[in-house]
């Protein structure tokens, strides 16, 4: 592999032109593609397979016309100070506004507060819910104005009114911060390579690469129903990997231009070296991020494929368009250790020939091969100790109520709250086929008898029997709010009626409803985390086992990640579920964890935590079977690889960081769970266990049964091809 990608380095570094000209022309293509499409919206939670879903798919087919899936909003009416909302002229402005509402091309239903008797007992609290035919996401721009604009004429009249529900979907904005992460990264690499130039590569292939993927994911997004956080998820992980890619291949050219190779050779052997560890960096990320397909959740499935594809284009770009940028760049670009005139100065012909003092990375390394036991002690127990939170675990999906204070969801959200309870904002919807029964009346009678003797139940409505009278639907209003534990016992404990009234009346009991749906999908991402663990785990194993021609480096590398992935969560625990700095990360509301955040969690950390482990322990690797003891290849991997990967690292958080400013909760809470465990995992992990594992395991780390090492393909990581084959050219380089 070293010798490929040795010619493709040399042959982008020679046909630059025409290499950077492909890359400009596919971000063209994208970039067009992504002007004319429509906007995307926010993918919904179906599962296939799932209760809920059946339910919904149920009442498409016994309530047709019905649109089971269709948008909602609650349109929200609460009277002034002093007043009630049966007062004549608050009522004559709401039934003004119900009647502008049913108005609508999209509209199905609106229901008035005053026949449906949706107004709170003290009177100040009403509400109407519109019904639409078609989902959020499809709904059009002048729905959504139109129920705006009829809401502030309410307000126009005295009335404070506000909208919830899923007809008002936002695209999520980061905000400003995510400029700051680039901004940091912008720094970090000055001061890494001391010239803007050589700092400016890497973010600017950083930029075209998610400049491709993203708009690729936007042009294709209403087609394939991609929701909006799927590109800036990708976004988020094409920045930080197109940066490090980037990033090592530009410092081991600048090694190489040190050891005095011309500048077309040295950016070939920069793509044959470290562009291989790019490689299988790259596919360690792609195989987590494609796994998730395992779980079975279309939404997670997409967003995961859209991201690898980023990652994808990250590692094309850093093999092709950073060499031929390199030769755009020609001497600007300096050798390793000799700074530009922006942070260098030239060196005295006194201070040349004093004798070179090791940098921070070899005495660090030095420090753990001498004491590797109570390094490898310090770092378990502390991270050991952040993991605690995560026994506290509890899972759960977004929903208006976590949104913002400033938004009028939000705001919706808790004046249902206030005059109706916390488990009106997630009724449960109960569907009963009765089709088999002999006396469905009955059967619906008895569902409806038997929910009501159940804990945590405030309302059960009548039941609602379709035209046919062989299906009925019946609401329930819990008493907890929706994200809760006792609501998730609630939707349990009625489907486990549903078993004893099959038995008696042959009628099937199903719930569903956005909340039930929340509490299905929660279910699959937990069955699914360790059979996802398995199988992404052991591919990636056998693929390092590959990388590194041993058992126990993969080994100790899976082990690491595992720690670094608990830490990780116990702090995601601590902030957005217990509270813990709330308001410094702009954590307006705390509650359960987001259901897909372990197992996302898992995909990516584990991708990015392998990046860093061939980075690093390649160079360890390169210096052993180049003939230096295990202790000492140790520290040679760190006095080359340490500086660059803490760099990328810093990089890698900082961009991720960038994303906590998000005002979609997720983006938020993906944004500091993958910041804090890049930390964990890059500073702790990679920088202070490995070693002193590699340390206290010494030759043994890199032992392989004889059987297997015959197996094995070749893959020659270390470059192992190119110094034989330039070995002459060597010598004459030494002689010169």
């Amino acid at each position: 592999m070293a010798t490929f990608l040795y010619k493709i380095g040399r042959i982008s570094f020679r046909r630059r032109r025409f290499v950077a000209l492909i890359w400009v022309a596919l971000l063209t293509l994208a970039g067009v593609g992504a002007a004319g499409a429509p906007a995307a919206g926010n993918s919904s939670f179906s599962i296939p397979g799932t209760e809920a879903q059946k339910a919904f798919d149920l009442l498409e087919q016994r309530f047709p016309g019905t649109s089971a899936d269709g948008a909602t909003a609650r349109v929200v009416f609460k009277a002034p100070s002093g007043e009630k909302m049966t007062d004549p002229g608050n009522k004559a402005t709401v039934q003004e506004t119900v009647k502008e509402l049913a108005d609508g091309s999209e509209v199905v239903r609106v229901t008035d507060p005053y026949q449906a008797k949706a107004v709170s007992k003290d009177g100040t609290v009403a509400y109407a819910q519109v019904s639409y035919k078609v989902s959020g996401m499809e709904l059009e721009d002048s729905s959504r104005d139109a129920l705006e604009d009829s809401a502030q004429d309410a307000r126009k009249a005295g009335l404070t009114v506000e909208i919830g529900g899923d007809a008002l979907q936002t695209v999520p904005h980061t905000g400003t911060t995510e400029i700051i992460g680039i901004a940091v990264a912008a720094v970090v690499l000055v001061i890494t390579f001391g010239s803007l130039i050589a700092a400016g590569l890497p973010l600017l292939t950083a930029l075209i690469g998610v400049g491709i993927g993203v708009s690729s994911i936007t042009a294709l997004a209403s087609a394939l129903d991609l929701g909006s956080t799927t590109s800036t998820l990708a976004m988020m992980i094409g920045l930080a990997v197109g940066i490090d890619y980037a990033l090592f291949i530009v410092s081991r050219y600048r090694a190489e231009l040190a050891e005095g190779r011309d500048r077309e050779e040295a950016a070939g052997r920069a793509v044959g070296t470290a562009g291989s560890a790019v490689v299988f960096a790259g596919l360690t990320v792609v195989i987590a991020l494609v796994g998730l397909s395992v779980v079975n959740i279309p939404m997670l499935t997409k967003m995961g494929v859209a991201a690898a594809g980023t990652v994808a284009i990250a590692v094309l770009i850093a093999l092709t368009m950073v060499p031929a940028l390199l030769g755009y760049a020609s001497r600007k670009v300096k050798p390793a250790g000799e700074k530009g005139k922006l942070l260098g100065r030239a060196k005295k012909q006194e201070d040349q020939d004093k004798p070179v003092k090791p940098n921070l990375g070899t005495r660090w390394a030095s420090f753990v091969v001498r004491r590797p036991v109570a390094v490898l002690l310090l770092g378990v127990v502390g991270l050991g100790a952040a993991a605690v939170p995560a026994g506290s675990l509890e899972l759960g999906l977004p929903d208006d109520g976590s949104q913002p204070t400033s938004t009028t969801q939000r705001r919706a959200y808790d004046l249902l709250s206030e005059g109706f309870g916390p488990g009106f904002n997630g009724p449960l919807m109960v569907v009963v086929d009765a089709k088999d029964s002999d006396d469905p009346k009955a059967a619906f009678t008895a569902v409806g008898d038997e929910i009501k003797g159940l804990e945590d139940v405030v309302t059960v409505t009548p039941p609602a029997p379709n035209k046919a009278g062989d299906t009925a639907t019946i609401t329930v209003i819990p008493d907890s709010k929706p994200s809760s534990v006792a609501t998730e016992d609630l939707v349990h404990s009625i489907r486990g009626k549903g078993a004893g009234i099959k038995a008696d009346s042959d009628a099937n009991v199903l719930v569903t409803g956005q909340t039930a749906m929340n509490i299905d999908v929660s279910g699959k991402l937990n069955d699914a985390l360790i059979p996802y663990l398995v199988l992404v785990v052991g591919l990636a194993f056998l693929l390092l086992i590959v990388v590194f021609r041993s058992i126990l480096v993969p080994l100790k590398a899976a082990l690491g990640f595992l720690l670094s992935v608990m830490a990780a969560l116990g702090a995601v625990v601590a902030v957005f579920q217990w509270g813990w700095l709330a308001g410094l990360m702009g954590v307006e509301q705390t509650g359960p964890v987001m259901s897909m955040m372990p197992i996302f969690m898992v995909g990516v950390v584990f991708g990015l935590a392998m990046d860093y482990e061939v980075f690093l322990v390649i160079r360890m690797r390169e210096a052993y079977v180049h003939g230096e003891k295990a202790g000492q290849a140790v520290v040679t991997g760190f006095r080359h690889g340490a500086r660059v990967v803490t760099a990328a690292a810093v990089i890698m958080m900082a961009v991720f960081a960038g994303f906590i400013g998000s005002s979609e909760s997720m983006v938020k809470m993906i944004g500091f769970g993958l910041a804090i465990a890049v930390f964990f995992d890059a500073f702790v992990v990679r920088m202070a266990i490995v070693p002193a594992v590699l340390a206290l395991l010494g030759r043994k780390a890199w032992w392989l049964p004889k059987w297997l090492d015959r197996a094995l393909p070749n893959v020659d990581v270390e470059g192992e091809g190119l110094r034989s084959a330039s070995g002459d050219q060597d010598k004459e380089l030494v002689r010169a």
